[in-house]
């Protein structure tokens, strides 16, 4: 029988990548991590030694804690949160159960960007439309949930990376960046290793909407007319992209669960 405060590599899986994705925590020790440097996407590291620090971080939020194999340590990090009234599970397996889960993504640490006051944060051109939405949207749902984004002037990019220890995106000279027929999405899908089916469904309409290639998918030109949308909407480009997490959250969804549901009119077919 399963445990209460259990949770599956599939079960997880079913959350990542939407907003009801609990804080996942990575409290494997480091030689053990050292021998296989990934993560889950999402997870952040913490030492299993510093149990107020992580309490402070997870702010009573609901969290799933793995480990190497799922046994002491994510147990009894679990155990001990739990007595403190955070909502935490552990994962059924650890990282071993992630890793031999035929669909589950594996994000290379190498990959990770560094941290600047506890998250990573970015910058790119401002008034965005569609990679400079949808590339934030996949760092905070894949990579870094407490990523923050900085909008500025095109001229202005890559002085301010270099002033703020920001990493610069969609623009040139950057290394998330087009390339070729592929956009700054499909970049970082690559670097971070998150080639899903889902996520490649979503990429060809992001690719498609943003290299106005629209006859290559027959969702792009309604993305298209979304983003301008959203733009003219909002002033605040933040806010755009608060509101445009939403877009990509419902777009995820259709592109994970729904890509194959059409619609008729009353009394046709559905």
């Amino acid at each position: 029988m399963a445990a209460p405060n259990e949770m599956t590599p599939a079960q997880l899986l079913r959350l990542i990548g939407t907003p009801e994705c609990p804080v996942i925590v990575d409290i494997s020790i480091d030689p053990d991590f050292a021998d296989d440097p990934f993560l889950i996407p999402g997870a952040f590291r913490h030492p299993h030694t510093d149990r107020s620090g992580l309490i402070a971080r997870l702010d009573q939020r609901p969290c799933v804690i793995t480990c190497q194999q799922g046994i002491k340590l994510s147990q009894g990090m679990t155990a001990l949160l739990r007595l403190e009234g955070i909502p935490a599970e552990y994962l059924q397996g650890g990282n071993f159960a992630w890793r031999d889960h035929p669909d589950a993504p594996r994000v290379p640490a190498k990959a990770l960007p560094g941290l600047v006051e506890g998250g990573t944060l970015w910058v790119t051109r401002h008034r965005p439309k569609i990679d400079r939405i949808a590339c934030p949207w996949l760092i905070r749902r894949f990579v870094d949930a407490a990523a923050r984004f900085l909008y500025v002037s095109p001229a202005e990019v890559m002085g301010v990376a270099d002033r703020y220890d920001a990493i610069p995106f969609d623009i040139d000279g950057a290394d998330f960046s087009h390339r070729g027929d592929h956009c700054t999405f499909d970049s970082m899908l690559d670097a971070f290793n998150l080639r899903t089916g889902a996520l490649d469904r979503l990429a060809a309409v992001v690719r498609a909407a943003d290299t106005n290639a629209h006859d290559d998918c027959p969702q792009a030109a309604g993305l298209l007319a979304l983003s301008v949308g959203l733009s003219r909407q909002y002033r605040d480009d933040s806010a755009q992209l608060d509101a445009g997490m939403q877009m990509y959250d419902a777009l995820y969804r259709w592109a994970r669960d729904g890509a194959n549901e059409t619609h008729g009119a009353p009394g046709g077919p559905l």
